[in-house]
């Protein structure tokens, strides 16, 4: 697939569908290596009703399923037959590890996620992760799939 990866192609490689897709782009991507995604978070998003009225701020949740979704399609593009039965193995986000919250995320900000192999198998993938809004963490992860 030629970069960067949009809207069109994101529905191709994931599961997920609005409200609940959360990456709008890729922008880099080396197979089996890294990724570099982004989300723009609006203030139409959904949460922002509810999270926090007055004062909305990006639930840290939803920064960590970007981030995993992100994840998702290094650990999906990565595999030799990718793009010929993507129907055929789903991918689940199971594990979840050192975990920071560095700085909130409003609307208007764009955030840009890098993801790093630490671990790739067939199965399972363990990734760290980063969340940078204008150069600056907002959150950082470990995060592990598996694709079944």
């Amino acid at each position: 697939m030629d970069l960067p990866l949009t809207y069109h192609d994101i529905i191709k490689i994931l599961p997920h569908r609005h409200p609940f897709l959360f990456v709008d782009m890729i922008t880099e991507l080396e197979v089996g290596e890294r990724v570099v995604g982004i989300k723009n978070v609006t203030i139409n998003e959904y949460f922002f009703t509810g999270h926090f009225p007055g004062k909305p701020i990006m639930p840290g949740v939803l920064v960590i399923e970007a981030m995993a979704q992100v994840g998702g399609i290094l650990a999906r593009l990565s595999e030799p037959e990718s793009m010929t039965n993507m129907g055929d193995k789903a991918i689940y986000f199971v594990a979840i590890d050192k975990v920071r919250f560095r700085k909130p995320i409003y609307p208007g900000d764009q955030i840009i996620f890098e993801l790093t192999a630490l671990r790739k198998g067939s199965r399972i993938w363990k990734m760290k992760g980063t969340a940078m809004v204008n150069k600056e963490i907002a959150a950082e992860a470990e995060l592990m799939a598996a694709l079944r």
